[in-house]
């Protein structure tokens, strides 16, 4: 989906990056050698002397022709050998020659020869230049290797590593990693990086974990909301096994708080779910923000719409009639807490907020609602939409039950941040 699609390519620039940097920082090692006190010989010095005047002037083609100069002389030494890989890896790394850079790097970490901080930067050289190469089974193995050598496990090698490990296929070892991570930036008190997030997300939704990968839109949300992943949690909440239908309504409000209502269709359908619910106020609500949103009132069926916003009309003056004080409506409502409840909300949603939330709060009081976590839902959502948002959440962290009730809770909770 293109809210989560992995930022890869951005990524992989800035994996390249590194691989430029650090081959810079080595060529200059190797540029600053003064190569006759490396006890080689003249036929192998001299070209390799000239190669690293060319590379400071950025003739890096130029710097391997006279390197393959110093290969030529017989009976090389394993010191002429380490210093010919040397600055074969980075003229090639400047030239862009990344087989050549891997295979002359390879071999300069194979020979033990090199300081321990100049190995140290050919290990992260290397496992960057697999990556790039997308021989990513050989990046994951560098950098790993980068780690136990001393090169520490974060900064831009663990994300390379978790990034190998994801296009490898390996996505146990990507949520693995990447949850451990994210843990450890929570604890730290730190904001974990939206893409270490992004990465997450898409392992488990590519092992189908359904569970994990709702969790980790709803830290995505906590610290990186956007309209489109309240689109996507909603989606794929809706169609969790198990989740109540009962709930649509439910589903459309938060669908209209986070800004994703938008078609014709859903403005039509949300109105007439509040109008047969018995909350006209809520109806007209929704059907005069669909008028201003240009989504009704236009195309083909404007006379349909009319219809609707007509009767949605109606229906709001008789109500008016039943919400007055020592109405009979009311009166009835009083001897059923659900029928009392259903009042309180409707009270609430036609702009009589104080006294619908305190009707609510007695309805819930007498503890024989057939639906209670239904009830402490409308209540806490009520609560947030009248600015009492930390009641609200109190009341939304204690809704319970399987059936996607909780669920909408959480996300209602999470928007209220």
């Amino acid at each position: 989906m293109t809210s989560l699609r992995l930022k890869l390519h951005r990524q992989t620039h800035a994996i390249l990056a590194i691989a430029v940097v650090t081959i810079g920082a080595l060529f200059l090692m190797m540029a600053g050698t003064n190569i006759y006190a490396q006890a080689v010989r003249a036929e192998v010095g001299k070209p390799l002397q000239a190669a690293n005047e060319l590379m400071r002037a950025n003739k890096f083609k130029e710097a391997l022709a006279k390197i393959h100069e110093a290969e030529n002389a017989p009976n090389r030494t394993a010191q002429e050998n380490y210093l010919i890989d040397s600055s074969r890896g980075s003229a090639a790394a400047g030239a862009r020659d990344v087989p050549t850079a891997i295979r002359s790097f390879e071999a300069v970490v194979a020979s033990g020869k090199a300081p321990p901080a100049t190995q140290l930067k050919m290990i992260e050289s290397l496992a960057s230049m697999h990556y790039s190469n997308r021989d990513y089974p050989a990046a994951i193995q560098w950098a790993q290797r980068y780690a136990r050598d001393g090169g520490g496990n974060g900064g831009q090698i663990r994300t390379l590593l978790i990034q190998a490990y994801f296009q490898s296929g390996d996505f146990a070892n990507t949520a693995k990693e990447s949850l451990a991570d994210i843990q450890a930036d929570q604890k730290a008190g730190r904001t974990p990086a939206e893409e270490k997030l992004q990465l997450l997300a898409n392992a488990y939704l590519r092992q189908k974990n359904t569970g994990g990968y709702i969790a980790t839109i709803e830290k995505l949300l906590n610290y990186y909301p956007k309209k489109s992943l309240w689109a996507d949690i909603v989606s794929r909440l809706q169609a969790k096994p198990g989740f109540a239908d009962r709930l649509s309504l439910d589903v459309y409000r938060l669908r209209l708080a986070t800004g994703n209502l938008i078609a014709t269709n859903d403005f039509m359908e949300m109105s007439q779910l509040a109008l047969q619910a018995g909350f006209p106020g809520e109806a007209k609500k929704i059907v005069d923000d669909g008028y201003a949103a240009g989504a009704l009132g236009k195309g083909t069926e404007v006379g349909r719409h009319k219809r609707l916003r007509d009767l949605i009309e109606a229906r709001v003056k008789e109500n008016g009639k039943a919400l007055a004080a020592g109405s009979k409506e009311e009166a009835e409502a009083q001897r059923n807490s659900d029928a009392m409840f259903t009042m309180a909300y409707n009270r609430f949603t036609s702009g009589q907020v104080d006294a619908g939330i305190r009707a609510m709060e007695d309805a819930i009081k007498k503890g024989d609602l057939k639906r209670p976590e239904d009830a402490k839902l409308h209540l806490g959502v009520a609560l947030i939409q009248a600015n009492q948002k930390a009641k609200g959440v109190q009341i939304l962290k204690a809704v319970k039950g399987e059936d996607g009730v909780s669920d909408m809770a959480n996300l209602w909770t999470i928007y209220s941040r």
